[in-house]
């Protein structure tokens, strides 16, 4: 007999606190890769999402993500991080840059506004000239970058490991 049962949908953890992360998007070219980062920031008990350009939920993919979260959909990006920056957020892009820092050693801010990139160009400059932070995720093998989504996923888990409690 197994010492493992089978537990589907689990209640999610309860967090002392919320958490005070915001996901910002550059303007994405797949509406899978939104959906799927709402997703994500659903599960992770994020509250806001911040979207840019034409983009739409996919309802299959987001799931309760797109329910859950406070989602605003803008223009361009700089103008909404510069707000973020006067309301106290640390703003932290996700790219590999001259100086970005390794996430395996990089402790975020409980106030931070992750900014995830296209998935072709990244982060623009007009974008990386207001941030404050640049972070990366090591990759080993070739394409020599994880896919946006994804990148965003271990991101977010990273943020929640180092605040376990909101």
């Amino acid at each position: 007999m197994s010492t493992f049962e089978h537990q589907r949908h689990k209640p999610g953890a309860i967090l002392t606190r919320p958490r005070e992360i915001i996901v910002a998007c550059a303007p994405m070219r797949s509406n899978v890769n939104v959906s799927s980062i709402a997703r994500t920031a659903s599960a992770c008990a994020i509250e806001r999402l911040v979207l840019t350009g034409n983009v739409s939920l996919i309802s299959k993919i987001a799931r309760d993500g797109e329910s859950e979260l406070d989602i605003s959909t803008h223009r361009t990006l700089p103008p909404v991080l510069k707000r973020l920056k006067k309301d106290g957020y640390r703003l932290v892009g996700l790219e590999q840059t001259t100086n970005s820092e390794n996430i395996h050693h990089y402790r975020f801010s409980r106030r931070t506004a992750l900014v995830i990139g296209n998935e072709r160009t990244g982060l623009t400059s007009d974008i990386l000239d207001v941030l404050d932070d640049a972070v990366e995720i090591p990759v080993y093998g070739l394409p020599h970058s994880f896919n946006a989504a994804i990148a965003a996923g271990m991101a977010l888990y990273e943020y929640c490991r180092q605040f376990p409690q909101g």
